[in-house]
């Protein structure tokens, strides 16, 4: 759970600070305490990524919400340089509130909608790996079951037919919402997401959006650690990078 710290295995992870995140220790905890990684607070007015590997939009309720979930922070000076930092292959993950910016910025297709029951869920839920051929799954197997936290009340996710169409045609899905057992049933939605879908990646497959939170299940004294695999697979994946990288040169 906490690999051995050493130069190859250390990625650095920029965690942006909205107003009104409340995730964003949780990310940093996770990363820098329990992973090991070189982890840094990155404010929303930044005009830099201070030469990050990756970039976490953390859960929350940036600019409080107001209008709907991340539609102010997208407008944010460092989304700006987020945005750069995506269309370059930069890896991002957003997390919950981090997922709706994303959406609102286009880095993602569809969008975050009131959850079905019009209330807001705060408890654990089961995911579906869909496929390990990301930069996020690769650790897990095809079809694993995760157990991950949820605290949303825009969690529900909606695109058009033809959006949905395309990020199952391009295995843009790679976690659905599922009962223990790995079964796609609708009492395991929580929140009416079409297909089931609890996270994608674009087309690229650098840019991950998901509404568990995979930060909140990765520390042993928590005792449920799924989450862990999700960003292990990340540094993982970071770390290939940059030996690819090093042996081309």
């Amino acid at each position: 759970m906490k690999p051995r710290r050493t130069n190859g295995s250390v990625k650095k992870f920029g965690v942006v600070v909205f107003p009104g995140s409340n995730c964003d220790h949780d990310a940093y905890h996770a990363l820098g305490k329990v992973l090991r990684q070189d982890v840094r607070f990155l404010w929303h007015k930044d005009s830099s990524l201070d030469g990050v590997d990756a970039v976490i939009l953390p859960g929350g309720f940036s600019y409080g919400d107001y209008l709907r979930g991340g539609a102010i922070a997208r407008v944010s000076p460092i989304m700006k340089e987020v945005v750069s930092f995506a269309d370059a292959g930069g890896i991002v993950i957003g997390i919950c509130n981090g997922f709706q910016i994303l959406c609102e910025a286009g880095l993602l297709p569809g969008s975050l909608i009131r959850n079905a029951g019009l209330t807001f869920l705060c408890r654990f839920v089961h995911v579906r790996v869909e496929h390990t051929r990301s930069a996020f799954t690769s650790g897990c197997r095809e079809g694993e079951v995760l157990k991950l936290p949820i605290a949303h009340g825009e969690g529900n996710y909606f695109a058009d037919a033809e959006t949905l169409a395309g990020l199952e045609r391009n295995n843009q899905i790679i976690f659905r919402y599922c009962d223990a057992g790995g079964s796609l049933t609708g009492e395991a939605n929580p929140n009416g997401s079409l297909n089931g879908i609890a996270g994608i990646v674009n087309e690229r497959g650098n840019v991950m959006g998901m509404m568990p939170h995979p930060e909140r299940a990765t520390d042993p004294v928590l005792r449920e650690t799924d989450g862990a695999k999700i960003l292990l697979s990340t540094i993982s994946h970071l770390v290939e990078k940059t030996q690819l990288t090093h042996s081309t040169i």
